[in-house]
C-alpha cells in the first residue's frame, strides 16, 4: 500500500522541480494515479496545504493548513495521522455490508487529524461515490458557504459521514449499514478529538439524540464527555427545501461562540454509548 511517507517523499520531489502550486498538484496526482485506487485515495485525503492548524476564537482562521502527507503528533500525542491512513485503507477495503458491491468509490472522510470541529453528514451520494470525497455536490457548495459565514474553509474542519459508501440511489441509509460503519466513525472521533461535533441531518442526529426530532432540537448545543454535540439540517435540506435555509445559516453562526465558552458549559451526561440505533 501507498503510505503517508511515499506521497510525502513524491510531493518533496515534484516541489523541487515544479515551484508552482498548480504544477505540484498536477504532478502528486499523477504519481498517484500510478499507484492505483490506494495512491488516489492518499492524494485526496493527505495533500493539504501546511501551517498551524490551532485557533482561538477570537483569531482569523489561517489562510493554509498543515500538509497530511507527513506523520505529524495530533493533540491527542502520541496519535500519528499514519493512523487516520491505516483507517482510511481500512475502510477501503471493507465488505460488511452489500455497499461494498455497488460502490465506486469509499468515502471515508477528509480533514486536519486535530481538527476542532468535525461534520458528520449522513451518506456519500453520486459526485462523491465518484470522487471518494464527502460533500462535493451541490450540498457540499453550500456547506463551503455556510463555513466561509463564520470565516472557515472547509479544509479547516474535519468532515464525514455516519455510512462510507453510497446507497443505490440515494436511498437514506439502512440501520444496519450504519452498525456496520459504526465502528469506523467511532474510530475516527478518537483520533480526531474534536471539540465540537456537528451533525447533519437526522441519520447523524439520531446517533446522539434518540428519539429527538430535528426540527425540535437543531441548533441547540449538548455538552457530553467534554465534547458539544450540535445538531443541524442537513445542507441538502435547504436545497430541496428552502424555508431551511435560514434555520441552517442561524445555526451555523453559533459554532464560534460555542467554540469559545466550551470550557464553561458543564457536561449534560457521559458520552452517548455506541450501540445500535433505532431510526424509526
Amino acid at each position: 500500500m501507498w503510505r503517508a511517507v511515499d506521497s510525502g517523499k513524491i510531493l518533496h520531489r515534484v516541489r523541487q522541480q515544479n515551484p508552482s502550486q498548480r504544477q505540484v498538484l498536477s504532478r502528486v496526482r499523477s504519481e498517484a494515479v500510478k499507484r492505483g485506487p490506494a495512491g488516489e485515495l492518499c492524494l485526496d485525503l493527505w495533500l493539504k496545504p501546511e501551517i498551524t492548524c490551532r485557533r482561538t476564537a477570537s483569531q482569523r482562521i489561517p489562510t493554509q493548513w498543515p500538509s497530511l502527507c507527513r506523520d505529524t503528533e495530533s493533540k491527542a500525542g502520541g496519535k500519528f495521522v499514519s493512523e487516520l491512513t491505516d483507517l482510511y485503507e481500512e475502510i477501503a477495503r471493507c465488505t460488511r455490508c452489500p455497499l461494498s458491491q455497488t460502490r465506486v468509490k469509499t468515502v471515508p472522510g477528509e480533514g486536519p487529524e486535530n481538527a476542532d470541529i468535525m461534520f458528520i453528514g449522513e451518506a456519500p451520494g453520486f459526485h462523491e461515490n465518484q470522487q471518494g470525497r464527502p460533500f462535493v455536490g451541490a450540498a457540499g457548495k453550500f456547506l463551503e458557504k455556510l463555513l466561509a459565514s463564520i470565516n472557515l474553509r472547509r479544509e479547516d474542519v474535519y468532515i464525514c459521514n455516519v455510512i462510507k459508501c453510497r446507497p443505490p440511489g440515494n436511498r437514506d441509509p439502512l440501520p444496519e449499514e450504519i452498525e456496520a460503519c459504526r465502528p469506523f466513525l467511532d474510530r475516527q472521533i478518537e483520533l480526531v478529538r474534536p471539540k465540537i461535533i456537528v451533525t447533519l441531518g437526522r441519520y447523524s442526529m439520531a446517533r446522539y439524540f434518540p428519539n429527538a426530532k430535528i426540527s425540535q432540537i437543531h441548533g441547540r448545543p449538548r455538552k457530553m464527555g467534554g465534547i458539544i454535540y450540535y445538531p443541524m439540517y442537513h445542507p441538502a435540506a435547504a436545497l430541496h427545501q428552502p424555508r431551511y435555509k435560514a434555520d441552517i445559516e442561524r445555526d451555523m453562526l453559533k459554532i464560534p461562540q460555542l467554540l469559545a465558552q466550551i470550557d464553561h458549559m458543564a457536561d449534560d451526561e457521559k458520552p452517548p454509548q455506541a450501540e445500535q440505533l433505532s431510526l424509526f
